[in-house]
């Protein structure tokens, strides 16, 4: 699909009111133009709101289990255009169109687990303290729901907050990730098609410091849930805090991988390539650190190097790939300066960090993926999330010093322990400064019906899948009947 797209606005697809637009290009081809779409400015979130805030009454008394039919049948349609819906995301984003097919199918799970939860929108009823006197809960939308999402997995991420909210019982404005529009306009029609009635669902395009900035300081908004970088994290806490607006904030990730002297080498080998290469790591749970046990340290690496030269980097539209290109020239470079900081800190290269030209590449931005060493824990780029193909490697003593390397980061979404000893696989539960933990796996997200977010500088607020998203767009009432015939309170003690 390709041409002027539009804002998705009371059901309708309008332009923006200041007729700006900007123009959407395939990573993979930097010549490839896919789209236009609308720079929407305050007028149009202005829009967005409204119509959201005019449906938000009738669309809150829907039973929950007619809400969740909705979404059941939006997850029918998504999986019978699957194939179509991953290749509009190859497109725009650069990841080949499996890795994408992936993302569709984690958007598709999160539609049928939010229809079953349809059924259990569940209170809680409890004794009271008084007799003759019924305690109980019930839970309640937020309201009108901003919803920011990443380019890195588009459809996923956003299913993963608006299925949930809808649920709940939430209108909702999505703001669209400049780099995925698109994704974020097909997400619109299968709602559409789907039933959602007019209203309910409003999608925005434009930039973050544009829309995006609007969209967290309206009044009119009574939640903001964000997936991004921590620092724009921080200015979204602080425009909602101001008007004492809810906030879910699923921010950035330094994720560390520990390898134990015990581990299964060429299984942790392959897990650490996979956690911090696919999608060039691109993900905000790939992993950024491996710390390894030193009486495997040498091996561990001879054994990562060989693999890492094998990988191969091309673009999305070639399903050979395993790295493909980085997003945009400023996220290159991003990553570049990162590499160019941590030598001038002291930081060895292994393998890679270099830009790739010729052929192919000389119609996107791609960096060979890189290897460094000689990387202390208070260096920042063993500290800040490059968002790159990029991984430092830090020896351990024992399995104390590597938790104390892996803790020294202020990121903590994922972390992985690549062990045999049960024991201490246990106590790297207790131990690890982060929200999702692995054995034996690499540093992945989490799966739908599994609450997801990180902890420090990873998230702010709530996880936003799982049994806990309901927990995220909705809020509980405290709800009392008392058939006493008397005037009795807890609080105030009868003196008599």
């Amino acid at each position: 699909m390709t041409g002027l797209f539009k804002n998705f606005i009371n059901g309708e697809w309008i332009g923006t009111a200041g007729g700006h637009t900007f123009q959407n290009i395939n990573p993979s081809d930097l010549t490839e133009v896919l789209g236009s779409f609308p720079d929407s400015g305050k007028d149009d979130v202005d829009m967005a709101v409204s119509a959201a805030a005019s449906s938000f009454s009738e669309w809150k008394g829907v039973p929950p289990a007619e809400r969740a039919n909705i979404l059941m049948k939006a997850g029918r349609i998504m999986e019978n255009k699957k194939e179509e819906l991953a290749r509009t995301i190859s497109q725009e984003n650069g990841k080949t169109v499996a890795s994408a097919l992936g993302d569709v199918q984690s958007g598709i799970d999160m539609a049928y687990f939010a229809a079953g939860e349809g059924k259990r929108l569940y209170g809680k009823t409890s004794h009271s303290a008084l007799r003759k006197r019924f305690a109980m809960t019930k839970r309640y939308p937020v309201g009108v729901t901003g919803i920011i999402t990443s380019w890195n997995f588009p459809m996923a991420i956003t299913c993963w907050k608006t299925f949930p909210a809808l649920l709940c019982g939430n209108t909702v404005v999505l703001k669209s990730e400049e780099n995925t529009p698109e994704t974020a306009v097909r997400f619109a029609q299968i709602l559409e098609e789907a039933g959602l009635p007019a209203g309910v669902l409003n999608v925005i395009h434009g930039a973050g410091p544009g829309s995006g900035e609007y969209l967290t300081l309206h009044p009119g908004v009574s939640m903001i849930s964000f997936t991004g970088s921590s620092a724009v994290g921080k200015i979204i806490g602080r425009n909602c805090t101001g008007r004492l607006a809810k906030t879910s904030l699923e921010l950035g990730g330094k994720n560390g991988v520990i390898v134990m002297d015990d581990a299964d080498i060429d299984l942790a080998v392959d897990g650490v390539i996979v956690g911090a290469f696919s999608i060039s790591g691109q993900r905000c749970t790939a992993t950024g650190r491996v710390i390894v046990h030193k009486r495997i340290y040498d091996q561990f690496i001879q054994k990562l190097l060989d693999k890492t030269a094998k990988l191969r980097v091309g673009p999305g539209n070639d399903p050979s790939s395993e790295v493909t290109p980085i997003i945009n020239g400023k996220q290159f470079e991003r990553v570049i300066g990162y590499i160019a900081r941590a030598k001038n800190e002291g930081a060895g290269i292994l393998i890679g960090g270099e830009q790739l030209k010729g052929g192919v590449y000389d119609k996107g931005h791609y960096i060979s993926p890189a290897v460094m060493d000689k990387v202390t824990p208070g260096m920042e780029i063993a500290r800040e999330e490059v968002f790159g193909p990029v991984l430092v490697v830090m020896k351990a003593d024992s399995y104390a010093d590597a938790i104390a390397k892996h803790n020294a980061c202020p990121y903590g979404l994922s972390v992985s322990l690549f062990t045999k000893d049960v024991n201490l696989a246990f106590n790297f539960f207790d131990d690890a400064e982060a929200g999702v933990c692995y054995i034996n796996a690499p540093t992945f997200g989490s799966e739908p019906h599994m609450p997801f977010g990180g902890v420090k500088h990873s998230g702010l607020g709530y996880r936003e899948a799982g049994w806990a998203a309901i927990e995220a767009f909705s809020e509980v009432k405290t709800l009392y009947v008392d058939y006493s015939a008397t005037i009795q309170n807890v609080q105030f003690v009868d003196e008599e």
